[in-house]
């Protein structure tokens, strides 16, 4: 019989994580747990504020879930149950894919990345985030990012050009920039593009607010920079509304319901030739692990969620040159924490 366990877990952020528009110190979690025969499949639902989901509306999700008459081997009829049985609720939904998946993983003996085509050897560089801060909290952060060749900086507040220059002056590492919709005006979006353009950057995601659709799309006409669409894509039936105003999409498990749906978006994307960047929320490492099961098929990855986090209650995954490593364990790859309190 298939078996459904979840409870509430609360990371704590190394710093303050500060993006356009807001900074937290915590974001609260759903951790869940699939077990089948004495084997356990661990899934994560990770709560941003903007995706409006909270640990008590994930908590009554999973509630109404009748999984025991399922079987594990079947996890496509498990989803579409999962997925149908109410609007929305994506990120319990991919809590329930995840386990999902790391339990079909284990019980079948391969790793994830094998059933969705992956090749480890494949594995773009991640990023690490330097959320928005004073100049010498960044400078900080940078020294920090030790084993990390990408920085992903946030901007959309009045100090962008400092925040680039604070970080100029401690490193020259590659940079891309998140600007959470924080740019209003779309002239003044290009000036900047234009500047990051010449400090070393590699694309601006979401530089301006998702309902600016037409301003998005002739920005992106002139744009030196990729534009990608973080926001302004959910799931997979948001792409064909957003294909032509973006050069690519961030593919983030929380949004789009977990694994599965996320490995359809990158094959339409690709089908509409656009850039695959896959991303996180802050995330433990199973969330975490499970986006890196399907990383080597993206262009970029910003995977950082389990460093930025002080009580990971699994293990951190491995970098090795700037990149996750993906093992020969089955399911999502996951350890627990010896420390952990689960």
């Amino acid at each position: 019989m298939l078996v459904l366990r979840f409870k509430p877990y609360t990371l704590q952020l190394k710093y303050p994580f500060g993006i356009a528009g807001n900074t937290r110190t915590t974001t609260p979690i759903v951790l869940t747990e699939l077990e089948y025969d004495g084997v356990i499949g661990y899934g994560e639902a990770s709560l941003p504020p903007y995706l409006g989901e909270t640990q008590e509306s994930v908590q009554l999700f999973l509630s109404q879930l009748s999984l025991n008459h399922f079987s594990p081997f079947e996890p496509k009829e498990i989803l579409i149950y999962v997925n149908n049985l109410l609007p929305g609720n994506t990120a319990a939904k991919a809590s329930v894919d995840i386990a999902l998946h790391d339990l079909f993983g284990k019980l079948n003996s391969i790793p994830c990345y094998k059933m969705f085509g992956a090749n480890p050897a494949l594995m773009p560089k991640t990023s690490i985030t330097i959320g928005i801060d004073t100049e010498e909290v960044i400078a900080k952060k940078v020294n920090e990012t030790i084993g990390f060749d990408i920085l992903k900086v946030k901007l959309g507040s009045v100090d962008d050009k400092k925040i680039i220059n604070a970080i100029r002056k401690v490193t020259n590492k590659v940079l891309s920039v998140d600007v959470n919709q924080g740019w209003k005006d779309k002239h003044f979006a290009l000036e900047m593009i234009e500047w990051l353009n010449e400090q070393n950057v590699l694309f601006v995601e979401q530089p301006m607010p998702k309902e600016m659709l037409n301003e998005i799309s002739w920005l992106t006409e002139r744009s030196p920079l990729p534009v990608i669409a973080d926001e302004s894509i959910q799931r997979l039936s948001d792409l064909d509304n957003i294909k032509n105003a973006y050069n690519g999409i961030n593919i983030k498990l929380m949004k789009c319901s977990g694994m599965y749906e996320a490995s359809k978006l990158i094959d339409k994307a690709r089908e509409y030739n656009l850039k695959i960047l896959i991303g996180c929320m802050n995330e433990s490492s199973c969330a975490n692990m499970a986006a890196a099961q399907l990383a080597p098929l993206a262009d970029w990855v910003d995977l950082d969620g389990p460093f930025l986090i002080n009580n990971n209650p699994f293990k951190d995954p491995e970098i090795k040159e700037g990149k996750i490593v993906l093992s020969e364990l089955p399911g999502i790859g996951l350890e627990l924490n010896t420390s952990s309190s689960l």
